[in-house]
């Protein structure tokens, strides 16, 4: 503050003097920006000189304060150079740096949506940079979607890393047919964003060939021409809704299982005798059932008639006592009685005859 007024004062008394000074430290102010500027340009140029050179001598139109702002945006410069270069050596026109920026932003793959495009455009193919980017970000591999298309690639059906090597059938007689295709498709990139992957066409395959299959009279028919399965197949547009294009369907093993009608009837009479055998125990309960029930019922009308028999004494006495029933009556009864046990003790003789005896 004090140097401030003793300037204030001095400049009140040599104005002239003062002024010159002012405009030194002015140009000393300014030269010292313009080191600093100077050395912020160096260490600038000393980062991205290499890119920078490439660029220029390929044509890529990316300046140093572009890879500066890109660095600043937690873009990665050397990825977009590398791109914008690779196109421009292509001779593909229309994608600007700030497109690939832009997909790198997003979360795309940008070194395989150029080789992509570069890739696409050498073989004729209809690829523009919004259809590569949004198959990138929608997670499907575009360069090796582009590849697919160019070179078809063979699936098999079933695929082997799911723990089947074969398709099994059954026609008509009963024999199981085992079957092995495999599948040419190629890439339809036209449907890949939002068309069914190779597991769709795996399983529509199996299913076209089980229905093939299964409906031949005899198995001698797929042993004898398995190319009219791979035609049904291929014939039923089963590439509908999917990423590919089925090119071809070809039957590489056909082989005999087992005898599966001859095991299912063998397997239908076994539950057959089974339900037999459960009826007839069914009946063999209701048997013994029934015959306890008589035994009871029979056990239970002895008693009565032993109840019945305790009364005939106290009836007899009370007959003699009123003068209905007299002495001779009492005999007459005691020897049919007496006959009666003879007769019951004869028909238990083990030669099982029974002998009449003499009655009174």
């Amino acid at each position: 503050m004090s140097q401030l007024l003793a300037f204030g004062v001095f400049a009140l008394q040599d104005p002239i003097a003062a002024e010159g000074q002012l405009q030194g430290l002015a140009k000393t102010i300014g030269l010292v920006f313009l080191v600093l500027f100077l050395l912020a340009f160096l260490v600038l140029f000393l980062k991205y000189a290499k890119l920078y050179i490439q660029a220029v001598l390929s044509g890529a139109d990316v300046g140093l304060f572009d890879m500066l702002a890109m660095s600043l945006r937690k873009v990665n410069p050397t990825i977009i150079v590398a791109g914008r270069i690779n196109l421009v050596q292509a001779r593909i026109n229309g994608i600007s740096s700030n497109d690939l920026e832009a997909h790198y932003l997003a979360g795309g793959n940008v070194p395989r949506v150029v080789a992509a495009i570069i890739s696409a455009n050498k073989a004729g193919l209809d690829l523009d940079f919004k259809t590569a980017t949004g198959i990138d970000l929608a997670g499907r591999d575009v360069l090796e979607a582009v590849r697919t298309s160019v070179t078809p690639k063979v699936i098999d059906c079933p695929d082997p890393t799911k723990g089947k090597s074969e398709v099994a059938a059954v026609a008509k007689d009963g024999i199981q047919v085992l079957a092995k295709a495999r599948v040419t498709v190629r890439t339809n990139i036209a449907r890949l964003v939002g068309g069914a992957g190779e597991e769709t066409i795996i399983a529509r395959v199996g299913e076209g060939i089980v229905s093939t299959i299964g409906s031949m009279e005899t198995h001698q028919r797929a042993l004898e021409n398995p190319d009219q399965i791979s035609k049904t197949v291929l014939d039923r547009g089963l590439d509908a809704g999917t990423a590919f294009e089925i090119v071809s369907i070809d039957i590489a093993d056909v082989d005999i299982g087992h005898n599966i009608g001859a095991r299912l009837q063998a397997d239908q009479a076994e539950a057959d005798k089974r339900v037999a055998q459960a009826l007839a125990e069914k009946r063999r309960a209701m048997a013994v059932a029934a015959e306890q029930e008589f035994i009871a019922q029979v056990q239970e009308n002895r008693a009565k008639v032993v109840a019945a028999e305790a009364l005939v004494p106290a009836a007899m006495a009370e007959a003699l006592r009123n003068g209905n029933l007299g002495v001779m009556d009492m005999l007459r009864l005691k020897n049919l009685e007496s006959d009666t046990t003879m007769r019951r003790s004869i028909g238990g003789d083990s030669t099982g005859a029974t002998t009449e005896a003499p009655t009174n």
